[in-house]
């Protein structure tokens, strides 16, 4: 079967261009002004609406094995699906964790029989694991994933030495989240004294603060520069941590130095002055900060000191995020089915352009991560495809959202746009308002 998609207005690589797509055997076989559909072709007509390459999210904790309670592989890709993600490279603290070869394969296998995206994963870093890593085939995972912050477990990486071995012997991009241990404990343990148990939720930007972030940070580029390491640091959130981006793109000693960033688009759409309410429903790692850091990389963004825009979607239950004490609630925040939707909200408050929020969401990370054939709308590629209403808008609710957690922060909320179709594969999963196809993803493959 044959799909041609008409009277569509394509976003690809700095242009939008009102086209035709045609997809064959999964993909995309033709772009023209204007297609002739023969007898075996499915005509979806676009009317207008945009389509763009499937979002590639590169930052996903979707808690199996381990947590099947907060999500699994096929509850977390499903809500993926239905917000225009078609791709997702997820996270190692799981239980058993991410990292030997063992479990890699396992959650491979996993996804293989459950997931409607397309899939990868990281091998997780810990401080005794190097030689495990070492013997990692650059195939075999989207990259190496290195806490250099507080984490679940052992995946805490505090040892220098360790540090030093994973950056200098890593056969994949590193990525790396970077908050400085000691200097949150000291936070931590200050906020204690002075308020016991009734820590506010507002002070979570503080404890989790920029300083933990920046010594991190700086940390992590030193290393990767040091040791001709490949490395991409998640989800920024200050802007005193820019500025290290910002000298490796600009100054002529640190050009060749392989290092991107990364922002999350709850960074880019919340600050703290929505903890007061929102409270725990925000509470992430690294911190949603002020207002001016909110501004501050979105300005990164548009200026491409910021390569990627991901989610770091991490589901908990309902009746977690909601204990009372603020060191008893969990981080992380339920993203993937309203991400690209924060962007086009984003978009339509003046802050980004649709082909900016594709460069970030599609095609940047295809390249920072070799991926073969896929982020881009290009004859020959894999047809990962969003479609994108913008004249309809979409309301959050508990009922039409996806994740198996049953919560969003952005319930009650409607968004400028709505993913009006999903494509994975070539393959039409979801159509706006239901799942049309439960056809699984692939695992994702390099380049490298």
């Amino acid at each position: 079967m044959k799909t041609l998609i008409t009277n569509a207005r394509l976003v690809n690589e700095g242009e939008i261009k009102e086209q035709d797509l045609l997809i064959e055997d999964g993909r995309i076989s033709q772009i023209a002004n204007q297609i002739t559909a023969t007898d075996k072709s499915k005509v979806v007509d676009a009317k207008g609406k945009l389509l763009i390459p499937g979002m590639i999210d590169d930052q996903v904790h979707f808690r199996e094995p381990g947590f099947p309670n907060k999500g699994t592989i096929a509850s977390e890709s499903r809500a993926a699906v239905a917000g225009g993600i078609t791709s997702f490279m997820e996270m190692p603290n799981v239980n058993p964790q991410t990292t030997n070869l063992s479990a890699l394969q396992d959650k491979y296998d996993r996804a293989a029989q459950s997931s409607l995206a397309n899939f990868s994963f990281y091998l997780g870093a810990t401080n005794d694991n190097l030689e495990e890593i070492k013997r990692l085939n650059p195939h075999q995972a989207c990259g190496i994933k290195v806490f250099m912050g507080a984490s679940t477990g052992n995946m805490l990486v505090d040892n220098i030495q360790t540090l030093e071995g994973i950056f200098a012997n890593a056969p994949t991009l590193i990525a790396t989240h970077c908050e400085d241990s000691p200097t949150i404990s000291a936070n931590e343990q200050a906020a204690l004294a002075k308020y016991g148990e009734e820590v506010p939720m507002h002070l979570h930007g503080e404890i989790r603060s920029r300083e933990a972030c920046l010594a991190s940070s700086k940390l992590a580029t030193e290393l990767a520069i040091n040791n001709g390491a490949r490395l991409h640091v998640l989800h920024l959130t200050t802007a005193d941590e820019l500025y290290l981006f910002k000298k490796h793109k600009q100054l002529a000693e640190l050009k060749d130095a392989n290092i991107t960033a990364e922002a999350c688009v709850h960074h880019l759409y919340f600050n703290d002055s929505d903890y007061e309410r929102l409270g725990s429903q925000i509470k992430c790692n690294p911190s949603v900060k002020t207002a001016a850091d909110q501004q501050a990389l979105i300005d990164a963004v548009n200026d491409d000191v910021i390569d990627i825009i991901a989610t770091d979607h991490a589901p908990h239950t309902w009746d977690e995020k909601q204990a009372k004490s603020y060191f008893k609630a969990p981080s992380g925040v339920p993203l993937v089915q309203h991400a690209l939707l924060t962007l086009f909200d984003l978009h339509h408050k003046g802050h980004f352009s649709i082909e900016k929020i594709v460069q970030k969401t599609s095609h940047a990370v295809a390249e920072r991560y070799q991926l073969r054939d896929r982020g881009y709308l290009r004859e020959g590629y894999i047809a990962d495809l969003a479609m994108i209403d913008l004249e309809n808008q979409f309301t959050a609710t508990k009922q039409n959202t996806r994740y198996h957690c049953g919560w969003s922060p952005f319930e009650g909320h409607s968004f400028a746009a709505s993913i009006a179709g999903t494509w994975v594969n070539g393959v039409h999963l979801f159509d706006g308002d239901k799942f049309v196809n439960n056809t699984l993803g692939q695992a994702l493959t390099f380049t490298r």
